[in-house]
């Protein structure tokens, strides 16, 4: 199953530290969570596995979703944020630390398997079950200014959390790319780019996109998108039309997007060597500890 990223704004300086703290980003599959006891997140680090990357750029906080739980990487050191569950799904919304997140418990936890929908008001500290609860592991979860959006093997969308409409999509999405300013949703699937503009309730695809891998919002309108292969692709029209701006060296495991000066979009990309970022709406690359 890919990796699973999600989109927020331009950090502070916290970036310069960041990159050193990406360990080995990789893909993985369904199943139970992975136990944590002899792992490096004993020392304030995810060993692998990262579903989610999320960046603030009003707090500066860069935060991992992982198999271990949810990490804060923006000092020298990885903090680990509350329970270590797997946190196969995660997304934030539009108040200031009002998390989501779904998955799988870990090993010392009593929530049932799989997890449902989790929220938590408290930046991650504490989690609440909301709904689903044995029933959903959402792999892929966004937030539109609907609600929430996610895929558990059916695309299902939902206005509070609670209660669950079945969408008729159709297809599997490696990523569901949303922002909680618009109704608009992307889903990237190998066989081309669908978008729904109802907050995922009725999906087109949208003829002529490139074949996106990862995709995130950096505002309502403003979207950035990986191919396979690491070329980068910007849209301006929520996904509507791309134009080919540059290209990642490495492996891409993550993407992200915000808004930046001037209405050039800062795009981060997590690969397998370390995070980078782009201040020039994808064009050059460049460590973000070089930022």
């Amino acid at each position: 199953m890919p990796l699973h990223f999600f989109r927020h704004r331009r950090p502070a300086a916290a970036l310069a530290t960041a990159a050193a703290l990406l360990l080995t980003l990789s893909a993985c599959s369904p199943g139970t969570a992975t136990p944590d006891a002899a792992s490096p997140a004993a020392a304030g680090r995810p060993s692998s596995h990262v579903h989610g990357l999320s960046v603030n750029s009003e707090t500066g906080q860069i935060l991992l979703a992982t198999h271990e739980g949810l990490f804060d990487i923006s000092k020298n050191t990885g903090v680990k944020i509350g329970p270590s569950n797997d946190l196969m799904g995660f997304t934030t919304a539009m108040d200031e630390g009002v998390f989501y997140a779904s998955g799988h418990p870990g090993k010392d936890s009593t929530m049932p398997n799989p997890l449902g929908l989790l929220k938590s008001n408290d930046g991650g500290k504490t989690w609440a079950q909301v709904s689903r609860q044995g029933e959903s592991d959402f792999h892929t979860l966004t937030t539109t200014k609907s609600g929430l959006v996610g895929f558990d093997g059916t695309m299902r969308t939902s206005t509070d959390g609670s209660t669950w409409k079945t969408s008729s999509a159709g297809f599997t999405p490696a990523v569901l790319a949303g922002n909680p300013y618009s109704d608009t949703v992307l889903a990237t699937t190998p066989e081309g780019l669908r978008r729904s503009s109802d907050a995922g309730t009725t999906w087109t695809m949208i003829q002529g996109a490139p074949v996106i891998q990862f995709a995130a919002f950096a505002s309502a309108a403003e979207a950035a998108g990986v191919t396979p292969d690491g070329s980068v692709y910007l849209s301006v029209d929520g996904g509507l039309t791309w134009r080919s701006t540059g290209k990642i060296d490495g492996s891409v495991q993550a993407v992200a997007a915000s808004e930046g000066s001037g209405g050039t979009p800062w795009i981060w990309a997590a690969t397998m060597s370390g995070l980078v970022v782009s201040t020039d709406g994808g064009a050059t690359f460049r460590p973000a500890d070089a930022a």
